[in-house]
């Protein structure tokens, strides 16, 4: 039994909370950078290297590239032969979410209760979802989400009878109806499967998947692409005025289900889709 302190799990989220915000992983900066180099409009193009720029300016100058430096989403894929000790992995976690909005001067943007909208001030608490894993490891990801894309998001309960072009068809239509307000080009992760809750956490979980990275079943393989063929149709565009590139990806997740039922899930994240990692 590997014995790990909550305080290395602080110190860790405390990190990855300034990373995610200040630093963009390579995957997502090749696909804008690809994305750049792919528009033929005049407008299209400036968006796409001023998207590039913002990037490079954030990396250099340690800002956040995007204002709304979300809420803290947090993956714990804890290892069953870990023993965590010095409190609990959630106060753990929240404690340094609260550090690294504090310490690393980024906009704290949780209310403390969904009608009274009264500032938490440290951006606390986190979304926290745990899985336990075989081996005597912690691997933690921080994926800030802001609220500009997430309120574009969709679930809708297909029964069994629908088809393969009516769940492409629902990706692209999620997307028409973002429109500019996802800040796109966006990143669209799907969840197919499960239950309700299940297949908008499955989409969430698609969103942290290297872009460079296709699902490994050839199928749904497919459908990412035939799904990002349907968007990219859509002439919405950098910033949505217009161009060839609506979206960098579509990354699909699937679970069994219910032979009754059909969940499918769009997470929509904007150009600026953050997530930063760390293994203890």
């Amino acid at each position: 039994m590997r014995e790990i302190d909550a305080l290395t799990i602080e110190q860790a989220i405390r990190d990855l909370c300034i990373e995610a915000n200040l630093f963009l992983t390579d995957d997502v900066k090749d696909a804008v950078h690809q994305a750049a180099a792919n528009e033929t409009g005049l407008l299209a193009c400036e968006i796409m290297h001023d998207l590039e720029a913002n990037i490079k300016a954030a990396e250099q100058y340690r800002l956040p590239v995007c204002q709304d430096t979300g809420m803290a989403v947090v993956f714990a894929e804890v290892g069953q032969d870990v023993h965590i000790f010095g409190g609990l992995l959630s106060e753990a976690v929240n404690r340094g979410v609260a550090r690294g909005y504090l310490e690393g001067l980024l906009r704290c943007s949780v209310v403390k209760d969904p009608l009274r909208r009264v500032n938490t001030n440290n951006n606390t608490p986190a979304i926290l979802h745990i899985t336990l894993v075989q081996g005597d490891k912690i691997k933690l990801t921080v994926a800030p989400k802001g609220f500009g894309s997430e309120n574009m998001s969709r679930i809708h309960m297909f029964t069994p009878a629908a088809r393969y072009e009516d769940i492409v068809e629902f990706i692209a239509d999620t997307a028409r109806s973002a429109g500019s307000n996802a800040c796109p080009p966006m990143v669209l992760g799907v969840g197919i499967g499960g239950d309700f809750e299940l297949s908008a956490l499955l989409a969430k979980r698609a969103l942290c998947r290297p872009l460079d990275i296709s699902n490994p079943d050839t199928y749904y393989e497919k459908m990412e692409a035939d799904a990002l063929n349907a968007v990219n149709s859509l002439n919405i565009g950098p910033q949505g005025f217009g161009g060839k590139v609506t979206a960098l990806k579509v990354a699909i997740e699937t679970y069994p289900t219910h032979i009754a039922g059909l969940p499918v899930a769009v997470n929509v994240g904007c150009h600026v889709t953050r997530h930063a990692s760390k293994t203890l």
